[in-house]
């Protein structure tokens, strides 16, 4: 009986060790010296959160930098270039993401592809780039595979920043200083591409004006 009570104790607090005492001092580190991070990274705007810097979201109006295209079409908060209360736009509020996990074998992919309409056909996003002078880029072209990614790749956002310095009547080089300013770099200083983060770009685009 002596040693089963001490087994019944030391699992008691074992058990209060790991599944209480040591979550809440994680949870109290991650608050206190990570708050950001801890909650999600999200961007407010005027008191208001209007997304998270790890989440992308669609951007289509000549005035902002427009977003990968996303295997699943981005779920999104509301931005000044989206409405979601549209009934053609419900399927960005349902925080659906993930890849297609279609092999190059798989003939959906290449009929994705070739789409001329929706919202994953390569054919779609090359008129739209070949019509507002913008040199096509892979990451411009090809979709997401999480669905998620938020950032474009440095060469994407400098092909952008004519038109829109042009459609906000801005100068060139105030648009280069902001794609600079969240560009952000290779993790560790050697892992990765830098990636302009095009929620934070047009959030401080908006800020100009």
């Amino acid at each position: 009986m002596r040693e089963l009570i001490r087994v019944i104790r030391l699992t008691l607090v074992l058990w209060g060790i790991t599944a209480i005492i040591y979550p809440l001092i994680l949870l109290g580190i991650g608050q206190v010296a990570f708050n950001s991070q801890a909650n999600g990274s999200l961007i407010t705007k005027q008191g208001v959160v209007v997304g998270s810097s790890l989440i992308g979201q669609p951007f289509s109006s000549d005035k902002y930098l427009w977003s990968r295209p996303s295997t699943t079409n981005y779920s999104s908060f509301a931005t000044e270039d989206y409405a979601p209360t549209k009934t053609e736009n419900l399927s960005q509020t349902t925080g659906v993401s993930g890849a297609s996990n279609l092999a190059p074998s798989n003939s959906d992919l290449l009929k994705r592809g070739n789409e001329k309409d929706g919202f994953q056909g390569v054919q779609i996003e090359l008129d739209r780039l070949n019509k507002a002078g913008i040199k096509p880029t892979a990451d411009l072209v090809y979709t997401s595979g999480s669905s998620l990614d938020p950032h474009i790749s440095l060469e994407a956002a400098r092909a952008q920043i004519q038109r829109i310095a042009t459609v906000r009547s801005l100068n060139l080089n105030q648009v280069e200083m902001l794609v600079a300013k969240n560009t952000d770099g290779r993790f560790l200083g050697i892992f990765g591409e830098p990636g302009v983060n095009v929620l934070q770009l047009n959030l401080a685009l908006d800020s100009l004006q």
